[in-house]
């Protein structure tokens, strides 16, 4: 089986321009998503999906694959998408590209029900929030699912309500790694961006919106997403734990 995966990513921010190019220990965040994403088996071709050519050069100067795309996509999934077409895979990894310490087994995971079942056409991973700031900030998407692990619902609000942290955890932060079938990915790039999806600022509740599930997995994923300038300060100071 054919399993790529497709980092996308642009320069434009609102909270934080310039972000994949932004040194942590001495590197882009791009190259650390990327290097992390290749210690993943079984990945045919790890490609980074970007409109800018600043980006392009930065990933074609560490030794990575690069793709120029559009600048006219909704969703990092829609960029996806633009190189899904071209590829012969069977599965396509979405690799957010504010995941510097992503986990290969994080990918592996949310990758494994899809195989054994092939009538999940989307799947993709959580990981427990144990401080009570992580669960109130906007930043963070959480994330809610049924008895089987299928995705109810996400959100960037703290569901669902609770006023205490019950064994430690408040809840679950949803783990940008997103799995799709190849079909369902070009599928889902043709669709049309959704109110909820408008509303929330989350690609994956096109999905939902739509009737299609998606499988949630359990990992151990670090707490590390860059989404501002703070968060770059906490990735420095996570890398440094890392070295010692």
């Amino acid at each position: 089986m054919a399993v790529v995966a497709i980092i996308p990513i642009r320069y434009a921010s609102t909270r934080f321009p310039g972000k994949p190019l932004a040194l942590i220990g001495g590197k882009p965040m791009i190259q650390h998503v990327y290097e992390n994403t290749r210690k993943t088996p079984g990945l045919s071709r790890v490609i980074v999906a970007t409109d800018d050519a600043r980006i392009v050069k930065t990933v074609k100067d560490f030794g990575g694959e690069v793709v120029l795309t559009s600048k006219k996509h909704a969703s990092g999934t829609d960029r996806v998408a633009e190189v899904a077409r071209k590829l012969k895979a069977e599965w396509v990894i979405n690799v957010q590209g504010d995941l510097p310490f992503v986990r290969p087994q994080t990918i592996l995971n949310s990758l494994r029900p899809l195989t054994r079942d092939r009538s999940i056409p989307m799947g993709t991973a959580r990981t427990p929030i144990f401080q009570e700031e992580e669960w109130l900030n906007p930043n963070v998407v959480k994330v809610v699912t049924d008895a089987r692990g299928f995705a109810l619902y996400f959100s960037r609000a703290p569901i669902p309500h609770t006023r205490r942290a019950a064994n430690g955890i408040w809840g679950y932060r949803h783990v940008g790694v997103y799995v799709y079938r190849r079909e369902f990915l070009l599928k889902f790039s043709r669709m049309r961006p959704t109110l909820l999806e408008r509303t929330e600022g989350l690609e994956q509740l096109r999905a939902l919106s739509n009737g299609y599930r998606i499988r949630v997995a359990d990992v151990d994923e670090p707490s590390v997403e860059v989404d501002t300038p703070e968060d770059l300060e906490r990735a420095e100071a996570y890398l440094k734990t890392r070295q010692q």
